[in-house]
């Protein structure tokens, strides 16, 4: 399986942003647990949540959703979003996902460390780039960190996948950033799985066809839920 359908909760409902931004969000479901029994009946092996609120905040805010999908599925679910303590990755992997990606707090060596010595496959680092820094708070502030040399450093640090996100491309449905995913997949060791801009089949096959052999996936959430293309026309 090489699309990974997204679902991103905030207030309980499955909605999707444009580039990231608060202020423009469209309710796509009220039931995320039907929406993620739905993608697995289209065939995904792995269902990318994300707790919007918890990037937002910087604390988790959807864990008994998040509990709920882990339950009424069979596939894979990985989360990211306001896992910025121990405490609360323990608590996401508790209610029963595979992986925890983390964004803001990945910055903080020590922190990433530690999560990947204690829990080592499980731990997922998630770069979202905005003009080639790395962006963080829930995409509401540039750290003035490159997005390319941050992913050679965790690499090196022994992160074994990576979500990379083109934050300008997010959601606009106009295709995916193509030279900067290839540049991601030459500069690190682990897999990695891209997210952003996915408007079409094309595109997916676009992402594909790159053919870097640790491009394990990419990340579709609007375009799915537009109808631009079903779950069902990817499966390889």
């Amino acid at each position: 399986m090489f699309v990974i359908p997204a679902i991103d909760l905030k207030d309980g409902k499955c909605v999707r942003l444009t580039q990231g931004r608060e202020d423009q969000v469209t309710v796509y479901s009220d039931d995320p647990v039907a929406t993620a029994r739905r993608w697995e009946s289209e065939g995904a092996d792995t269902i990318h949540v994300v707790d919007l609120d918890g990037a937002f905040t910087g604390t988790p805010r959807n864990l008994d959703w998040v509990a709920r999908i882990c339950g009424a599925v069979k596939c894979r679910v990985q989360l990211g979003g306001g896992l910025r303590s121990h405490e609360a990755v323990e608590r996401a992997l508790g209610a029963g996902v595979a992986r925890v990606v983390l964004g803001t707090k990945a910055l903080s060596e020590p922190f990433l460390d530690r999560m990947l010595a204690e829990f080592s496959n499980s731990i997922v680092v998630g770069i979202d780039a905005r003009d080639g820094k790395v962006a963080v708070e829930g995409w509401t502030q540039k750290s003035g960190v490159d997005a390319i040399e941050f992913a050679r450093k965790v690499s090196a640090m022994g992160a074994n996948r990576i979500v990379f996100t083109d934050v300008q491309t997010d959601g606009m449905l106009t295709g995916p950033p193509l030279a900067s995913i290839g540049r991601i997949c030459v500069t690190v060791q682990g897999f990695v799985i891209a997210s952003g801009g996915v408007g079409s089949v094309a595109d997916v096959k676009a992402v594909q066809g790159l053919r870097h052999p640790n491009l394990e996936g990419v990340i579709v959430g609007k375009a799915l839920y537009e109808g631009k293309f079903s779950l069902k026309e990817t499966v390889l």
